[in-house]
C-alpha cells in the first residue's frame, strides 16, 4: 500500500489533481444546501419555541402577580406597545405574529 504525504496532493511539483485538471470543484448541490438550510431552520424553531415557552413562563408570573395585587389579567396599553414593536420589527405580519404570542401567553380575552 502506498501513501501519499500531504506535501505531494498540494505542491505543484506534485502536478494537477483530477478535479484541477477538469475544471474548478462544481458547486454544492441544491439538494445538499437546502439539506443544509433546513437543518439550520430547524435548530433556529427549537430555539424559538423555547423563547416562546420561556415568555409563557415569565407572562404567567406578571398575570398572577398583577391579579394578586387587585389588578386585572390584561394590560391592553402594554400589549399595544408589544404589537407596535414586532410591526416595526417585522412590518405589516408582525402584528398577527404577536396577537398570536400574546395569545399563547395570556390566553383568549
Amino acid at each position: 500500500m502506498t501513501t501519499t504525504s500531504p506535501e505531494a496532493i498540494t505542491s505543484p511539483a506534485a502536478g494537477p489533481t483530477p478535479a484541477a485538471a477538469s475544471g474548478p470543484a462544481p458547486a454544492t448541490a441544491p439538494e445538499a444546501t437546502i439539506a443544509d438550510a433546513r437543518e439550520r431552520i430547524d435548530v433556529l424553531d427549537d430555539r424559538i419555541i423555547g423563547l416562546i415557552q420561556e415568555r409563557m413562563a415569565v407572562s404567567s408570573v406578571v398575570q398572577r402577580t398583577r391579579i394578586a395585587s387587585g389588578g386585572r389579567r390584561v394590560h391592553l396599553s402594554r400589549e399595544m406597545e408589544i404589537l407596535g414593536r414586532y410591526r416595526d420589527a417585522l412590518g405589516k405580519p408582525g402584528t398577527p405574529l404577536a396577537m398570536t404570542l400574546l395569545e399563547l401567553c395570556r390566553g383568549r380575552i
